[in-house]
């Protein structure tokens, strides 16, 4: 394939100072194996505060350390109460995103509080353990574990197990698609959907849109590359990679929860999301597919005022609306 025929698809005009706040803020240093920690620093400085999230907004935040996978450290939960929480509620257990290399539970937690409030669901955010300290599937196996407690706690939490949505952006999405798999797999927690935003499910690099976008946009191929060879050292690219960690190495994705993936047409991840809905409406599964023209990786966070990211984020809480309400 030619040079030419990888010529990025253009961003929205009305996205692109948005884009450049995002380059901005996020990715003043590039990210390479040498970077990650400085990279994790400045991350931790642009997430602020919880009690500075949350305002006065009605709901009651508490963390909650519970076990860790089987011989593993235990995990820290964020657990999102609205006030008027009823009985029975549903539940949106959340992951963050950053590369499985940044970030930490707080990352993205606005959105679940508008959402607990919107839903009348609690809100629950999982912190994971990040590469390249721990290499898969530890990310993966946390996220589960997480999730296997809040239905074993369900009815002291005051959830239906039958209305558990999970969901994340970038890594979030693909620790997502990979705990929708571990429950699949285990005969774990029944989840209502699987909420896959800008998912992260393909370490090999190799689409279209990864070579699209090298060197241009958020997280481009560069960052791709260095957050799969922190996750998967010497196993990537191979058999051996964990299809938990790499949804897209898993061969069957049959018998799993319906799907929301979202992706912008303009960003590294657009090819690999795309892929993933054919192979699971390819099972007979249900997969709900937007690609959103001109979209860059994130747009929705970054540019929220944009007519594309309000029919964007409209669209989202549309399949949660349905989704809670149908379970």
């Amino acid at each position: 394939m030619s040079t030419e025929q990888y010529k990025p698809v253009p961003y929205d005009p009305e996205l692109e100072p948005g884009l450049a706040a995002f380059l901005e803020l996020v990715e003043q240093i590039p990210l390479r194996a040498g970077t990650i920690l400085a990279n994790r620093a400045h991350f931790a400085t642009i997430i602020p505060p919880i009690e500075h999230i949350v305002g006065d907004r009605p709901v009651t935040v508490e963390d909650r350390t519970v076990p860790g996978p089987a011989g593993e450290p235990d995990i820290v939960l964020t657990i999102v109460r609205p006030h008027d929480l009823a009985p029975g509620a549903p539940a949106i257990y959340s992951i963050h995103g950053g590369g499985m290399v940044l970030g930490n539970r707080y990352f993205g937690i606005d959105g679940l509080i508008e959402e607990a409030l919107l839903f009348g669901a609690l809100g629950v955010s999982v912190e994971y353990r990040l590469a390249p300290e721990h290499p898969a599937p530890a990310a993966v196996e946390d996220c589960y574990a997480g999730l296997v407690w809040l239905a074993e706690h369900a009815d002291e939490l005051g959830v239906d197990t039958d209305r558990v949505v999970v969901t994340g952006a970038s890594a979030g999405g693909g620790l997502s698609a990979g705990v929708s798999l571990l429950a699949r797999d285990r005969g774990g927690p029944k989840i209502a959907g699987q909420g896959l935003l800008c998912p992260m499910l393909d370490d090999r690099n190799v689409t279209v849109s990864t070579r699209q976008y090298d060197g241009i946009g958020a997280w481009d191929r560069n960052n791709n590359d260095t957050a799969w060879d922190a996750i998967l050292g010497p196993l990537r690219g191979t058999d051996q990679a964990s299809p938990y960690q790499v949804p897209t190495r898993m061969v069957d994705l049959s018998g799993l929860p319906p799907a929301y993936i979202d992706v912008g047409a303009a960003e590294t991840f657009r090819d690999e999301a795309t892929e993933y809905a054919l192979r699971i409406w390819a099972t007979g599964g249900q997969a709900e597919l937007h690609v959103w023209a001109g979209g860059y990786h994130g747009f929705s966070g970054f540019s929220p005022d944009a007519e594309v990211s309000r029919a964007a984020a409209a669209t989202r809480l549309s399949w949660l609306r349905r989704i809670l309400r149908s379970s």
